[in-house]
């Protein structure tokens, strides 16, 4: 198994990063918080889970360890498979996806694209005795740094895809509005995305 990758960032799509590990380029599936924090030419380190399939071998990158592991434990819930684990940690952070198993939030498991309810009950069913609780300090709302920190998030990942700094700026103002007290910037993020794709 390949347990993580280091090496130069390549390229970066909307999906996936590609890094250049001796030689070879390694392209890595990630979700666009991770994405948004590489830069092709700099050097970076992600943790990484190989899926293997009789038609495929998928490497999925990951901004640390915590949401690698939340990746490779959702999957031992039966009907969820990679695309659907990496849509959660897209979705929600590592502590997220403990809550919402923990407490039993079946909402919160449904705004995930691809979980519906019965699969958000099966998964809380499955996994409640196994996720464990949230490992870091749930900061309340008004401790949370100024909205401006994820502007910059959004638009710095925005400019790494490939966009102008000026239709970055657009489509940061354009989703800013659902930003709300807890903003979240892998959502905001691939909201951006979509205004851009439809301009």
């Amino acid at each position: 198994m390949i347990a993580f990758v280091r090496g130069e960032v390549a390229a970066v799509t909307l999906n996936s990063a590609v890094l250049e590990v001796g030689g070879v380029g390694l392209e890595l599936m990630c979700t666009p918080g991770t994405l948004a924090t590489l830069r092709v030419g700099q050097p970076a380190t992600l943790p990484t889970s190989m899926v293997v399939r009789e038609d495929s071998l998928t490497v999925f990158g990951f901004l640390d360890d915590d949401e690698k592991s939340i990746f490779e434990i959702v999957q031992t819930a039966s009907g969820v498979g990679p695309k659907v684990a990496q849509a959660i940690v897209a979705v929600m952070s590592p502590d997220d996806v403990r809550r919402a198993i923990t407490t039993e939030d079946v909402k919160a498991l449904t705004r995930v694209p691809g979980i519906g309810q019965k699969g958000a009950q099966r998964i809380i069913l499955e996994l409640k005795d196994r996720i464990g609780p949230p490992v870091g300090v749930h900061q309340p709302a008004a401790s949370l740094p100024h909205h401006d920190a994820w502007r910059d998030q959004v638009q710095q990942g925005l400019v790494g895809l490939g966009w102008s700094a000026k239709e970055s700026e657009k489509a940061v103002e354009a989703v800013a509005p659902d930003a709300g007290d807890r903003p979240d910037v892998g959502a905001l993020l691939r909201a951006a995305l979509r205004t851009l794709s439809k301009a």
